[in-house]
């Protein structure tokens, strides 16, 4: 996918030097939709903590969010063995971190043993686990680094891209950082604050050091409709994500402050419960473990719909795993779903079921009705709930909804099994395939329609498996890709996730900040923030 452009000697920054319409300085003021729970990048799991690292960490290679290809960062250069086991990096000489300490391949060496440290259980980490045994990291200069797997690990070099490297000598041990900003307050429920790093390494075209910004401030506040009122006010100058809601609204106030990046990688999606010890009657078990009556149901659902009502028309169908946002993997040959409530009827009745007086009965004479659980408090999830009621109407199928706090469904749909159908969302934020192996695999734990099974339950999930498999070996990504294009054709035809929309990812700038360019990739509105800069005396918000 990225390999390709694994030598590039220049960094595409994509900047813009300081006009007469913007500045330098200033402070950009946004918010974390909650409490940071960690400020070591080794161990961030929650979104407060990966956008703090995004912002302060430095790492060896960056995944560009505009044109998803990989960039040089603190490795100015990289290669990978044939066999994919090592990974050797070429460091930029004379850098240092935010407190004045050198930047060297110890620091490189020093990062990689925290994080495969198994005592620490760092998720990030764990990507790079590809097999049982230790991971060398060797140091035969001061800028170069040469890191060996035990085995291959598919897909190696965006994985750098979540790896902020640490100071193995500095006293001030994850504070201290080779990203555009550091951390230089934080107030528990209330703000962090972050400083302009005087020893970051970029520059713009014309010389002039990077970030533009002195400063950010983010704000600690979990409420949306607050945030928002916040940000009409002029007291932010960025939303990195709206809801469809809040967009349209937005958008009539002062269209040049909403931005719409596009259909995202993020899905909401149905399925059906085909666990074999679940509470369930045999006969809902059969059908629910009939492809048939899975593509009937996806037939039957208007997507366009559901994107129109719910979501304003900011959202797009969905109808495979992989979402077009996901330029390289993204299986194109698929076709669109289409809504045909009559094609869903003609593939029930050749499965055995008796459409009469407007009800659907199978072949036993039991109506055909189940309750879809979703999570209570989404008002989005509720409004998609009840359209799928109307479209299963159509064809006969009585859908009962029932919404619950989120620990209950979790434990509905991990540990009792006690539900029929689910509606839920999966949220990406790697774009390679091997970040949902607990997904596609039918041992896994999210593998969620049948999860954790000992062995396949069906020919084609064992198909699945040993595509995964194959996929994350394969030494070439052409290869990867054939793999994983097969991978989405099954679930396309089998249909265990029925797939419904992929939002918009839709985002608000105060016309105050200059070179904003909002993306699909975490972070959307500020994923280029070194180069961000504020115009002199604009308001903060959209009102002006």
């Amino acid at each position: 996918m990225l390999r390709t452009l694994r030598h590039l000697s220049v960094f595409a920054l994509f900047l813009i030097a300081p006009t007469a319409h913007a500045q330098s300085g200033g402070v950009l003021h946004f918010c974390l939709h909650g409490e940071p729970k960690t400020f070591n990048p080794v161990l961030v799991e929650d979104e407060a903590s990966e956008n703090i690292r995004y912002l302060t960490g430095g790492v060896l290679i960056r995944l560009n969010r505009q044109t998803q290809a990989l960039e040089p960062a603190l490795a100015t250069s990289w290669h990978l063995s044939k066999d994919g086991r090592k990974i050797t990096l070429q460091l930029r000489k004379g850098l240092y971190f935010s407190d004045g300490t050198p930047f060297t391949s110890e620091d490189v060496a020093y990062t990689m043993k925290m994080l495969m440290d198994p005592q620490l259980h760092s998720g990030t980490g764990d990507a790079f686990r590809s097999a049982e045994g230790t991971v060398d990291v060797q140091t035969p200069s001061v800028d170069t680094v040469a890191i060996t797997f035990p085995a291959r690990v598919a897909g190696l070099e965006p994985l750098f891209d979540q790896v902020a490297i640490l100071s193995a000598h500095s006293p001030k041990k994850e504070m201290a950082v080779l990203g555009p900003f550091y951390v230089s307050e934080y107030k528990a429920g209330s703000y962090v604050e972050l400083k302009r790093n005087p020893n970051y390494w970029k520059r713009d075209a014309q010389g002039h050091p990077l970030p533009y910004l002195e400063g950010l401030h983010l704000d600690i506040q979990r409420n949306r409709d607050i945030e928002l009122l916040r940000f009409r006010r002029g007291e932010l100058q960025l939303i990195n994500r709206l809801d469809s809601e809040s967009y349209v609204r937005l958008q009539k106030e002062d269209a040049n402050v909403a931005h719409n990046a596009g259909a995202g990688l993020d899905s909401d999606h149905i399925w059906f419960n085909q666990v074999a010890t679940a509470p369930l009657s045999e006969y809902k078990k059969t059908w629910f473990r009939s492809a048939q009556f899975r593509t009937a149901i996806s037939k039957a659902i208007n997507r366009d719909d559901i994107c129109r009502v719910v979501f304003a028309g900011f959202a797009k169908p969905a109808y495979g795993p992989v979402s077009p946002a996901n330029r390289f993997w993204f299986n194109s040959a698929l076709p669109a779903a289409k809504y045909d409530p009559q094609r869903a009827l003609t593939l029930l009745i050749k499965a055995g079921f008796r459409f009469s007086d407007n009800e659907l009965r199978d072949q036993f004479g039991n109506r055909v009705e189940f309750t879809l659980v979703t999570n209570s408090g989404n008002a989005v999830r509720e409004k998609i709930a009840a359209m799928l009621q109307q479209d299963l109407a159509n064809i006969g199928i009585k859908m009962n909804v029932v919404t619950l706090d989120f620990p209950s469904l979790i434990e509905r749909m991990t540990r009792t099994f006690d539900y029929e159908a689910c509606l839920l969302g999966l949220v990406n934020t790697d774009l390679d395939p091997n970040g949902q192996m607990t997904v596609w695999l039918s041992s896994g734990e999210n593998h969620q329609w049948n999860p954790s099974q000992k062995t396949p339950a069906t020919t084609w999930e064992a198909e699945i498996d040993t595509l995964m498999r194959e996929q994350a070996t394969a030494l070439t990504d052409k290869k990867r890709k054939e793999k994983f294009d097969r991978v989405q054709q099954i679930i396309y035809e089998q249909q265990p996730f029925i797939y419904l929309v992929n939002r918009d990812v839709l985002t608000a700038v105060s016309p105050a900040v200059v070179g904003a360019a909002p993306t699909v990739l975490n972070p959307p509105a500020f994923w280029n923030v070194d180069v961000l800069q504020l115009r002199p005396g604009t308001e903060l918000g959209a009102q002006k």
